[in-house]
């Protein structure tokens, strides 16, 4: 290789190598993580508690990032913040829910779907909608980039028992808004809300992601069922399948419990055994689980994953299935609360530690950093700086590097003369 050819070799590895510190000390994600601290309560059993409940992690956003410049540096980050720390839901391990603003465009969001984030709420803005009123069923997957805000908030004052109620009794699925706290203030909630949710509404508790992924699986599924006799009576066995065709659609769906409605014409019910053993009567069960309803003269309503045979032994061999129903138990109705802007677990719910009927979804982000220490972004990004300048001034010394272009060039032409 001739001088001339190692020179410029040289030179573009030296700009090369300074392009790569440079984008790593002044990347977004790195100037991002200066400016939050963790919610520690994400990684203890207050967590797996929520879990336990029913409750759903989903985003609200990261310190530091906006969704408007970069919402897929957002998206990813966030992501990234609630996988290293919590499962996302009791049937899920991965987020698919998060808050965005109202001013993102459909690429825009459709970039954050590519992260795995399904579920876009709430009134967002966009001419598709999921749920905004009792009669706005989603048809496509991008009517969930806009899911609507119905049955007002549960904070005191501003929400109304009768504003939920109301919804309630349309049908459909109501969201509910709900945030805990305003910097130090916390904010109350309205208790008449709180018992009517948890001892009299008629209606799934459950979170986005758990609805999503109960709607999506209606748009693609496959089960196998046979009946055979032994002895005096029948065992119908049933299964929805899992198959390659429906997860490659809905890769990031949670595999939720789906419910069956068969028609087994007056016959009785003698057991229903799955993998676990007998299964529950779930007929006055409201949050998401295996088992079965069933009552006199009406249809008996199966709810089971993706994945697991069921027995059902009756008395006659006359049966028909039906349908999946709309709702999870066959509610005509579905209840979620929102927890936005989610920065410390514990604050956020303790006053609802023994109420076990409620189900959130909690739209996690960082906390701000303590403002006592604002330099240290500004110290990093000038050590950086430092780093890169040095390595310059000891590459020029060498006559090598962008800083020793003109001494190179006045040997040559020196050795020209």
């Amino acid at each position: 290789m001739s001088e001339c050819n190692s020179t410029v070799f040289t030179r573009s590895l030296t700009i090369f190598i300074v392009f790569l510190l440079s984008s790593i000390i002044f990347s977004p994600s790195i100037s991002a993580q200066s400016n939050w601290e963790e919610d520690g309560w994400l990684t203890t059993s207050l967590a797996q508690e929520r879990l336990e409940n029913g409750d759903e992690f989903g985003c609200y956003g990261m310190q530091g990032l906006s969704w408007k410049a970069d919402p897929g540096a957002v998206a990813t980050e966030c992501r990234q913040y609630i996988e290293q720390r919590v499962s996302a839901n009791r049937w899920g391990d991965y987020p698919i829910s998060t808050f965005t603003p109202d001013s993102l465009s459909q690429y825009q969001h459709q970039i954050i779907s590519e992260n795995g984030f399904m579920v876009h709420g709430d009134n967002t803005g966009l001419e598709d909608s999921a749920w905004h009123s009792s009669n706005d069923t989603p048809i496509d997957m991008l009517d969930w980039y806009n899911l609507g805000r119905r049955g007002g908030s549960l904070e005191q004052i501003i929400g109304s028992k009768q504003q939920v109620e109301d919804a309630v009794n349309e049908g459909g699925l109501v969201n509910l808004y709900w945030i805990g706290r305003v910097n130090d203030a916390t904010i109350r909630h309205d208790k008449d809300i709180e018992q009517y949710i948890s001892e009299e509404a008629e209606a799934w508790l459950t979170t986005w992601g758990q609805a999503w992924s109960y709607w999506s699986a209606s748009k693609c599924y496959q089960f196998d069922h046979s009946i055979n006799q032994v002895g005096q009576n029948y065992i119908l066995s049933f299964e929805s399948l899992i198959v390659e065709q429906c997860t490659g659609i809905n890769p990031d769906r949670w595999n939720v419990p789906l419910t069956w409605a068969f028609d087994i014409n007056n016959s009785q019910i003698l057991s229903i055994i799955d993998s676990n053993g007998e299964m529950e009567n779930i007929s006055q069960v409201r949050h998401t689980k295996e088992g079965y309803s069933h009552e006199q003269n009406q249809y008996l309503h199966l709810s089971v994953v993706n994945g697991n045979r069921v027995n059902i032994t009756l008395t006659n061999d006359d049966y028909e299935i039906m349908e999946m129903t709309e709702f999870w138990n066959n509610h005509s109705s579905a209840i979620t609360i929102a927890a936005h802007e989610t920065t410390d677990l514990f604050k956020w719910s303790k006053r609802f530690v023994d109420q076990e009927n409620l189900v959130f979804t909690w739209l996690v982000i960082p906390r701000p950093a303590e403002s006592k220490s604002p330099w240290i972004p500004y110290v990093a990004i000038t050590i950086g700086a430092g780093v890169i300048i040095t390595m310059l001034l000891v590459l020029k010394n060498e006559g090598i590097g962008p800083l020793a272009r003109n001494e190179n060039s006045a040997d040559r032409k020196s050795k020209s003369e």
